[in-house]
């Protein structure tokens, strides 16, 4: 069985750790750093470990057992799904500085005949472990990232051999670079050229129109794209948080969402005035309709775009954080239902309050779920002037 060879984890993890955190300046010493890693990957863990304690900083590791969740859902009673050990993560949550997540998923189904209701249920106990966190985000005294450890289901699903789904890693993530980090800056580039170019534009709508979508997105006051930045590794997109009352039209996703252990694909959604009206899928919908119900899971928290040029994707890989970056002849649009980010304020998130982030549209919700299509789509926007100019064709930005 293939496995990817030290020189290669000591540069994943170096990007990780000295790019990805703080914001692409990377860990600084005496910074704490909670590391959550699926035992599979454990070499990567040790690796991450190294990096962390070179760079001065005190690492935090977790290695998570896989495998077990289904017997956790089979098993657990109402009062065990939603215990939330409050004192325990509050004062993790004021500890560390910075989370190194790993994806690492040895059976994308191993949920795919449990009760959704109860996967949704012990996901929003937790929810206020995470707001503790963007509200410390927000204050810019921490900052996250995801990575991917590649398995053989997901390469199975996807039809590569498990060394070809580790290529697909390693060549996105710059890992066969002399300086990977380097290479990470150089790309940032042509990203904050576009990003600088969009949030010049001051605009008003987004009008998403191709075969399988015809829908507008008010972007809403005081917001900015956003795009790198090391919060997931690696990242190609351009992405806003928009005004979620402001949506409305359907779209339509090519492809599947590999989601709470389960596959959910052939998505369809419908708005008005902001809401999700109509959900279909020919695959998953169950799950689909379960999430949905989530408060606030039914309204758009971010609008994304990936330039063709930028992303170093060439395949899809059964997950979210590869295939919402993938390049290809169109590039890739992705939507995701549920919560908004607040970098994508223009402003200090700190200062604004819960009431003021719900008054300007930013969407909460203990859900957030990434959908994504590779189809041919045309992005209009209209400016505040009333002007309307194409800012995405054939899959690339044309600003």
């Amino acid at each position: 069985m293939y496995a990817p060879d030290t020189k290669t984890l000591t540069a994943y993890a170096h990007v990780l750790v000295n790019y990805a955190l703080n914001s692409g300046a990377g860990v600084k010493a005496g910074e704490v750093v909670y590391c959550g890693v699926p035992d599979v990957a454990k070499p990567l863990a040790l690796a991450l470990q190294t990096a962390i304690l070179k760079a001065g900083a005190h690492p935090m590791m977790q290695l998570s057992p896989t495998g077990f969740d289904k017997d956790f859902y089979q098993h657990a009673g109402p009062e065990q799904l939603t215990f939330f050990p409050e004192t325990y993560l509050r004062e993790r949550a004021n500890l560390i500085d910075h989370t190194i997540g790993i994806i690492a998923e040895v059976d994308p189904y191993e949920l795919s005949e449990t009760d959704p209701a109860k996967i949704m249920a012990a996901r929003n106990a937790r929810k206020p472990y995470r707001d503790w966190l963007v509200e410390k985000e927000n204050a810019g005294a921490f900052t996250w990232t995801i990575a991917l450890w590649g398995t053989r289901a997901k390469a199975d699903i996807v039809g590569l051999s498990l060394e070809e789904y580790w290529q697909q890693i390693i060549k996105a993530c710059y890992l066969d670079a002399a300086d990977p980090i380097y290479e990470w800056k150089q790309l940032s580039g042509l990203r904050d050229t576009i990003k600088e170019k969009l949030n010049a534009l001051c605009i008003e709508w987004l009008h998403i129109q191709g075969n399988d979508a015809d829908l507008h997105v008010q972007l809403g006051e005081n917001r900015v794209w956003q795009g790198g930045g090391g919060r997931n590794i690696p990242s190609f997109e351009i992405f806003t948080s928009p005004d979620w009352r402001g949506t409305h039209g359907w779209i339509r996703f090519n492809q599947p969402v590999y989601r709470y252990g389960s596959k959910i694909d052939g998505v369809r959604l419908e708005f008005n005035d902001g809401l999700v009206t109509k959900a279909e899928a020919q695959e998953g919908e169950a799950l689909l309709h379960e999430m949905l119900k989530t408060p606030n899971a039914n309204k758009v928290g971010e609008f994304s775009l990936t330039d063709s040029r930028m992303s170093r994707i060439t395949h899809t890989m059964a997950e979210t954080l590869f295939d919402e970056n993938i390049g290809g002849p169109y590039g890739n649009t992705h939507l995701a239902i549920g919560s908004a980010y607040h970098d994508c304020y223009r402003g200090n998130p700190a200062h604004v309050s819960k009431q003021e982030w719900r008054e300007m549209g930013f969407n909460d919700s203990a859900e957030h779920t990434d959908i994504v299509s590779t189809t041919d789509r045309t992005v209009t926007a209209t400016l505040n002037s009333g002007e309307k100019k194409v800012i995405y064709k054939d899959g690339q930005f044309a600003v």
